[in-house]
Parts: structure tokens; C-alpha cells; sequence
């Protein structure tokens, strides 16, 4: 009994079997590539329906139907240049290597069996349908999958607040290891063109960039990105990728944002200081005109005492990798080279005149007193090429703080001073702003005492509406600054040290006698053999 059984379960076994082993060689056949194809189509006019494409097996990731309009933009489109492979299931005749194609420059596939076959402008998946739909034709329930090997370089325009604005190439870049067949490829995004067109400008709105897409047949879809999100939060999807025929536009801003203004002029996709700019400084510096503003770097080991005038208050970045750190091309370095404000500058007016892209004039308010005050570096605003900064004449001085205008690392670096008179070494001199009258004195020597009125001094001053002040000044060595006995200097001030009484008689008196110094000497000679 167990055994018949045990029979009958070995009898079911084989009917299952037998039943499945048939319907799989139905399917497929007993040749695979053989049993696949069908007869060859009847002429046109009569071509059956194509045979329906079986669902996709579980586990099979494809393209969703619909996608996020934010994703959808960023699908690859096929176009003339691109390398693809098809893959057949069960026919290694047309797939793998054999499976390799380029499109043509007319956008179409030349197939196997099918012949050309029009995919530009489609998705992967598109063509992928395509192709299946006319293999149809020729094969039995055909299983076909493309492939991107080697995108096509993408031709792009770029145009606005852009360095260098124009038409580019731009090729996807494989990644470290091997070639874009072995790796994949990473495809060209927004970032990588605005620096290979030289950077973003001051001007640009980094909020409402647009980028103008061709569409297959529909109108062009325009795309707005806001790129302060990857600069301020790292967010990727912002840095969109790109595609054949692409337009980027970068608007001027309406208003600079300050506090933007700083992260903006170190980013990546802005034009970074590596090329000298020309520029003008005009109004209360010594020297007015026009200058190149050149990359300046210093190494991050070398002390601030060191670097002198570099450092301070000038905006500096690091370069990776490079151990130094660039000096930004700013408006405190500007007015800088310029040699200085003069005494009389209103450093809280001052304006950088730039001009757009768009050809029209933006003017910025610069108040470098907060600079100082406060220590908003937001103030130093970057510069870029044909920036103009003006330095208004201040209406109302204020001494205290002249005196820490003074000390800034924008004010002139030396002042000069000329002394004349019973000194010990007349002339011009060199001094720090802020000097004061008697230091000026013990700079040149002090005073001559055989011959000099030591109780007072004259202090002559060019003043800033073109006159000419003179003011007698009583010498106190051991006062502090202040402007009745020890006045703090200007620059082209002059000290005049007059002559003591006793000096002023002899040399009259000398001037006097000169005629009869040939009898004088007789005399003298008689003196002497007396």
C-alpha cells in the first residue's frame, strides 16, 4: 500500500514537470535565438497587430510613470553622439558588444533587423519602448533593455551676470577608476558650466537663475534654480544636471543682500581672484586714478606682524591644498593701493560704482566706519572689473574718531612733515599718522639749542578748503596730546623753529661786521706779538 503510494506521488511529480518543461519550450523554444523569432511580416497593408510585451518581473526598477517636475527635468534625453547598448534577452547576436550603437547625426538607431529608428530627444525608457514595439515584428515576446555607455557632450549657452558669457562644450566627466563604459558617468550640472564660464559675477541672482529647455515636441520649459541652497545648506539638489541645448540666464540682483555678500565671493561658482582687475579710486585718497588690483597670497604659517599692510582688515579665503591664503580684491584694499584717505575723508559715504551686465549702473553704499566700529566685515565689499570707488570730503570732523580712522590699515601707512628751522636735522620726515609735534621734534633731533627759540613753535597747515593757517604752539615735551601745547600732525604739515634772541643778535651783528673782518684779522695778528 505505501508503495503504490509512493508510486502514484512519483507519477504526479512527473506530470507536473512534463507540464511545465512544456510550456517554458513553448515560450522560448528549443533553439532559444531560433524559436524567438517569428515568421518575417506580411507586406505593410496588411501587418498584424505587434505582439504585447509582457509586465516587467518582480524586482524590475524601471522609470515611474510619473515623476516630480523637479526630477523630471533632470532625465537624460538621447541625441547625435551618444553610445548606447541594447540587450536582447535570450539573442547574444544582438546584444552585449554586439549590441553596441552610436546614434547618428540625424538622431536615429541603425537596428538590426528593424532598420533606423528615430530617438532623439527621447528617454531611455522611451526608446527602449520603441525599439521593443518594432521588434515586435520580428521576435516573440521580446525582453530589450538600453543602456547609456558614453553620453554625448552637451552643447549649452550661458548668458547674464557671467564672467564669460557665450556657447560651451561640455563633456561628462567619467569618475576615478577606468573609462565612462566601466564606471558610469557623472553628467554635467549647473555648477561645473557657470565655472567653466569664469564664475558668477557681484551682480548675479543666485535665487532666480533660469535655464531654458527644448522640449520633443512641446514648447520649452523654463526652469528656475535657487543656488543659495547649495551654497548655504549644501542642498545637491539644487546643482540640477543639464541638457543638450540647454540656456542658463543669470539675472542682475535688485538689491545686494551684505550678509550674502561674503559666502557669495568665496563660492566656487563665483569668479574667484586669480586674474588682475582694473579699477578706479577717485575723491579723499592721496593718490586718485585708475589700478590693477592683482592676486596677492600669503602662507597661513606666516605671522600677522609679518604681513605688514596685508593683514587685517582685508577679506582673505584659503585655496585648498595650497597653504596660502588669497587676499580678496576689496574696497579697503583698493583704497589702499591709492595711498590712503586723506584727513578729511567720510569714510560712512562711501560708493562703489558698478556696472552690470545688462548695462546699467548699480551704486552700493559703503560705511567702513562700521567696519572699524563693529567689525562688519560685510562692509569691505568684493571688487570686480570697471569698479569705481568714490571717497566723499566729510562735512564735520570729529577728532576722536580721526584718531582711529587714522590707525586703520586703509589710512596712509606715513605722513609727511616738514620742519625747518634751529633743529638738528631739518627737512622732510617720515611719520605715522597720528604723530604728534613733539614727536616730530625728537624725530628730527631736537632742537638746535645753541640757536633755537625752545618755548614755541609754528605750526603751518594746508587746510582742505585751499587756505593757509599758521598757529604758534608752546612747547611742553611732557604733555600728552591735545591741540593747544601738542597738536597731532596732518600730512604736508610744516614746523617752523624760529631763532633764539641771542642767535638772532649774533648773526646780525655777524652780518654787520663782515666788511671789516680783513682789518679784524690784523688786529689779531698785532694781539698776538704783543
Amino acid at each position: 500500500m505505501v508503495v503504490k503510494n509512493y508510486s502514484k506521488l512519483n507519477t504526479i511529480k512527473s506530470l507536473i514537470v512534463g507540464s511545465l518543461t512544456l510550456s517554458v519550450l513553448a515560450a522560448v523554444g528549443s533553439s532559444p535565438v531560433a524559436a524567438q523569432f517569428l515568421p518575417p511580416p506580411p507586406p505593410a497593408s496588411g501587418d498584424p497587430a505587434p505582439v504585447r510585451v509582457p509586465s516587467a518581473p518582480a524586482g524590475f526598477r524601471g522609470f515611474p510613470a510619473s515623476l516630480p517636475s523637479s526630477v523630471r527635468s533632470e532625465v537624460y534625453t538621447l541625441g547625435a553622439g551618444d553610445r548606447i547598448q541594447m540587450d536582447i534577452f535570450n539573442v547574444p547576436e544582438y546584444s552585449g558588444p554586439n549590441g553596441q550603437h552610436q546614434i547618428q547625426a540625424d538622431g536615429s538607431l541603425s537596428l538590426p533587423l528593424i532598420g533606423s529608428l528615430s530617438v532623439a530627444g527621447m528617454t531611455l525608457e522611451q526608446a527602449s519602448n520603441a525599439v521593443k514595439e518594432r521588434y515586435g515584428k520580428y521576435l516573440k515576446r521580446p525582453w530589450i533593455t538600453l543602456k547609456l555607455l558614453a553620453p554625448r557632450p552637451l552643447q549649452i549657452a550661458i548668458a547674464g551676470e557671467i564672467n564669460r558669457p557665450g556657447a560651451y562644450t561640455i563633456s561628462s566627466a567619467a569618475g576615478p577608476g577606468g573609462t565612462t563604459e566601466q564606471i558610469g558617468t557623472q553628467m554635467p550640472t549647473i555648477s561645473r558650466a557657470l565655472r567653466m564660464a569664469g564664475g558668477i559675477t557681484q551682480s548675479a541672482d543666485v535665487r532666480q537663475i533660469k535655464i531654458r529647455r527644448p522640449q520633443r515636441n512641446a514648447p520649452e520649459q523654463i526652469i528656475t534654480i535657487d543656488l543659495w541652497e547649495l551654497l548655504q545648506a549644501g542642498d545637491l539638489r539644487a546643482d540640477v544636471t543639464l541638457r543638450d541645448g540647454d540656456t542658463i540666464f543669470i539675472p542682475t540682483v535688485t538689491s545686494l543682500n551684505r550678509q550674502e555678500a561674503p559666502t557669495l565671493a568665496v563660492a566656487n561658482i563665483t569668479g574667484q581672484s586669480t586674474q588682475p582687475i582694473n579699477i578706479a579710486v577717485v575723491g579723499e585718497v592721496t593718490r586718485p586714478g585708475t589700478y590693477t588690483l592683482a592676486k596677492e597670497a600669503q602662507s597661513r604659517v606666516q605671522d600677522n606682524n609679518e604681513m605688514g599692510e596685508n593683514s587685517g582688515l582685508f577679506a582673505a579665503r584659503e585655496t585648498p591644498g595650497s597653504g596660502e591664503t588669497v587676499l580678496q580684491q576689496t574696497v579697503t584694499r583698493a583704497i589702499k593701493m591709492a595711498g590712503g584717505i586723506t584727513p578729511v575723508a567720510d569714510i560712512r559715504q562711501i560708493q562703489v560704482r558698478r556696472l552690470t551686465r545688462a548695462g546699467t549702473e548699480q551704486i552700493i553704499n559703503v560705511n567702513l566706519w562700521q567696519l572699524l566700529e563693529g567689525g562688519d566685515v560685510s562692509q569691505d565689499l568684493a571688487l570686480q572689473q570697471g569698479d569705481t570707488v568714490i571717497v566723499p570730503k566729510a562735512e564735520n570732523l570729529d577728532e576722536a574718531e580721526g584718531e582711529q580712522v587714522a590707525n586703520s590699515n586703509f589710512s596712509p601707512d606715513t605722513i609727511k612733515v616738514n620742519i625747518v628751522g634751529e633743529v638738528v636735522k631739518p627737512g622732510g620726515i617720515a611719520v605715522l599718522p597720528n604723530t604728534t609735534l613733539n614727536q616730530a621734534l625728537i624725530a628730527a633731533g631736537g632742537f638746535n639749542k645753541a640757536r633755537a627759540q625752545m618755548d614755541s613753535v609754528d605750526l603751518i597747515r594746508l587746510n582742505p578748503n585751499g587756505t593757509v593757517s599758521q598757529l604758534s604752539v608752546k612747547v611742553n615735551f611732557s604733555a600728552t596730546a591735545n591741540e593747544e601745547t601738542n597738536p597731532k600732525l596732518r600730512n604736508n604739515d610744516v614746523i617752523m623753529v624760529r631763532r633764539s634772541g641771542r642767535a638772532t643778535f649774533s648773526d646780525n651783528v655777524g652780518g654787520t661786521l663782515a666788511p671789516f673782518s680783513p682789518l679784524l684779522g690784523i688786529f689779531r695778528l698785532f694781539s698776538i706779538f704783543r
